[in-house]
């Protein structure tokens, strides 16, 4: 097994996005963290509760979890994006109640545009879903 050297990315209590806000009671509660290249890994057991067909993860919610990895790849470099265009790729069903593990990265970056993918796998490191996307900079007086 290859070791890994993650530290936790986080986020203040306050925080009440959907996907990674520990002040949202109905979100996602995503815990990302910092791999040593600089890419975010988050690796959550999403609850039945986010399901589309039985068993299986809801489209919206996918694209949910791959939008956070690529929001995070942006927020790393200290900068606060928002997304700007994303295409998904749905390459398998994704389990809910299971390990699954997300891994996103920024790709590249001119002045306040940053292009971002993120992949997620199943337990064996199967990709189930990917994504690619453009995250714009948002300026601190934008936001309210």
């Amino acid at each position: 097994m290859i070791e890994e050297h993650l530290t936790p990315l986080v986020h203040a209590a306050h925080n009440r996005c959907f996907g990674c806000g520990p002040a949202n009671p109905i979100g996602l509660h995503l815990d990302f963290y910092v791999a040593e290249d600089q890419s975010v890994v988050c690796m959550p057991v999403v609850a039945a509760n986010f399901e589309g067909p039985p068993g299986l993860l809801h489209g919206g919610i996918i694209a949910t979890l791959l939008d956070e990895a690529m929001s995070k790849a942006v927020r790393v470099r200290g900068l606060t994006a928002m997304t700007r265009q994303m295409d998904v790729e749905y390459l398998r069903p994704v389990p809910s109640a299971t390990a699954i593990r997300i891994v996103g990265k920024l790709v590249r970056s001119e002045g306040r545009k940053h292009w971002t993918e993120a992949q997620l796998f199943d337990d064996k490191l199967k990709i189930l879903a990917s994504a690619k996307g453009l995250f714009v900079e948002v300026r601190a007086s934008r936001m309210i």
